[in-house]
């Protein structure tokens, strides 16, 4: 057997014996209201939305579709993981160009782990003139390690364990983003 088909039976694996913690209709549900309140807040803003890419890109596609109002769509590429399991210093692979002064901005990513790459964004996107910086997530891990104490963003879908989380955008060693719903590595 090959390294690759022993490597992708493994993953295959992985998402077989995990554990779902929000099916495909929760999760849903979960977009459905942050659409919701993010229509409700930035309708009449002229809203310039950015993806943290790669794991931003579900969430936005998804929400994108339920927004009935103007908006500008851009991306931005900061990562504290890539293919790793645990976070190390920030890597800009693209910042953004935009011209941000007097715009809101909101920025989707797909969960909020310690927030450090979040932080950078919305610091960065704060820097470049931006009026107000909003924050999206599909999920918000419940622990006490968030880069500051109470951190939240201002539209979270679900608030998740403290488990080593993929599916809906969030990956395992870069596959499974496109698994519906959210699922949980057996064991992590």
């Amino acid at each position: 057997m090959s390294a690759d088909i022993a490597h992708l039976r493994d993953i295959q694996r992985i998402r077989d014996e995990a554990d779902c913690l929000a099916d495909g209709a929760t999760v849903e549900a979960a977009i459905d209201r942050i659409a919701a309140a993010i229509s409700a807040r930035l309708s009449n803003a002229d809203p310039l939305v950015f993806s943290i890419m790669n794991g931003g890109l579900i969430l936005t596609g998804r929400l994108l579709q339920k927004f009935d109002f103007p908006l500008e769509l851009s991306y931005l590429h900061a990562t504290r993981y890539g293919q790793s399991s645990q976070g190390g210093d920030i890597t800009w692979r693209a910042i953004p160009d935009a011209d941000l002064h007097g715009r809101s901005v909101l920025v989707v990513d797909d969960i909020l782990d310690a927030g450090y790459t979040l932080l950078a964004a919305v610091d960065y996107l704060r820097g470049q003139g931006a009026d107000e910086v909003l924050t999206a997530v599909l999920v918000d891990k419940r622990h006490t390690r968030k880069a500051r104490p109470n951190l939240k963003a201002d539209f979270t879908g679900l608030e998740l364990p403290d488990r080593f989380l993929f599916g809906s955008g969030m990956d395992y060693r870069g596959y499974w983003r496109n698994a519906n719903g959210i699922y949980a590595v057996k064991g992590l």
